[in-house]
């Protein structure tokens, strides 16, 4: 990578106080890069972003946090991901406030290489919305599709729990620091995520604690990361409920499981039915709007470049032919040829194809 995208510099830039996703995306777009943001003079910061915050970009004084984060991304499984990483999920790219980073513990492969889906409802669900929402994350990973949830108590952990029963698994969005499990109840789940092929990822800080202002902004990229978001159980002031119209305005499609009208825990749901969520009687529902089909066999990640090259021949290869050997999907298969292409391992040929030089 360049070193004015350096990891240093991007951590450096999004632990700036005043720098959040939105501000952080004019920079970039201003500069160029973390590296330029952070050489540029106090005129030409000023220009772009109040004065105050121009200051805390040259003061940077968070070399101690930025340290510490770039030894944490050093452990096995532990990375962190930069908006101009190849692997930044693309569909987190969309939306208008996608984080800059997103510290990742697990198979991060989990966000490209399958299609997701947000399961979320009430941290207070019943006995029966837990058994549903594990029943319809089972399904769903099964199927092929991951499950991305926030890892609260009731429907989040019983999401995570039916996932990681399938070879799809899971995808847990925190709202502390990576380096902090909440609630603490939920410390077997996370250690299960990251053994078994799932990930939990988080924008905020190493050592963030819990906080109210926090979850919001996580609901944001669990709606974000998936193309569906599936409410179970939910009262009417639901923080699901928050998620739900992210993903809406997102331009997902957002299912309701229906349930009694007597019951408190589905008139969030039955409230987003009438605003036009789609009903969900089982799994079924989600997986045929989608257009999505169950896969004969579990889906394997991908390989790593050098890999890849015994996917191509010495004649022009198409994309379809590497894709089908190499069990890729396009959106991630074409970043890897790219590389191959810049290290002179592969050139383009006639007709998008590809050839061993």
């Amino acid at each position: 990578m360049p070193d004015d995208f350096a990891l240093k510099d991007w951590l450096a830039l999004s632990m700036t106080d005043g720098v959040g996703p939105t501000t952080m995306r004019k920079l970039l777009r201003v500069f160029g890069s973390p590296g330029q943001t952070r050489r540029a003079g106090i005129a030409e910061l000023s220009a772009c972003v109040p004065a105050r915050v121009a200051r805390n970009i040259k003061n940077d004084n968070n070399e101690k946090d930025v340290k510490a984060a770039c030894r944490w991304a050093e452990r096995e499984n532990c990375r962190i991901l930069t908006l101009a990483d190849k692997d930044y999920p693309p569909l987190l790219l969309e939306i208008t406030d996608a984080p800059p980073l997103l510290y990742a513990m697990g198979d991060s492969h989990v966000l490209t290489n399958r299609p997701l889906v947000a399961v979320v409802g009430s941290r207070s669900a019943s006995s029966a919305g837990v058994k549903n929402t594990e029943i319809f994350a089972r399904a769903l990973s099964e199927a092929g599709v991951g499950v991305v949830s926030g890892m609260a108590q009731g429907v989040d952990s019983a999401a995570h729990r039916g996932a990681l029963q399938g070879p799809a698994g899971t995808v847990a969005v925190l709202g502390t620091g990576i380096d902090i499990i909440y609630p603490k109840q939920n410390r077997t789940i996370a250690m299960k995520i990251v053994q078994e092929g799932g990930l939990m990822v988080s924008d905020f800080p190493l050592g963030t604690p819990p906080m109210a202002g926090n979850f919001p902004r996580r609901n944001r990229i669990i709606s974000g990361l998936a193309r569906a978001c599936l409410v179970v159980e939910a009262t009417v002031k639901s923080g699901s409920l928050i998620t739900a119209e992210l993903a809406a305005e997102q331009g997902r499609e957002v299912f309701a499981v229906p349930g009694s009208i007597n019951s408190p825990l589905h008139r969030g749901c039955h409230r987003l039915i009438k605003q036009g969520a789609k009903l969900a009687e089982n799994v079924s529902d989600v997986l045929e709007e989608l257009k999505l089909r169950a896969p004969k066999t579990p889906l394997p990640p991908p390989p790593k470049p050098g890999e890849l090259l015994s996917f191509i021949d010495f004649e022009p290869t198409s994309v379809d032919d590497i894709a089908e050997r190499s069990g890729m999907v396009a959106q991630v298969l074409l970043p890897e040829l790219l590389i191959l292409e810049m290290e002179g391992k592969i050139l383009p040929a006639a007709g998008g194809t590809y050839q061993r030089v």
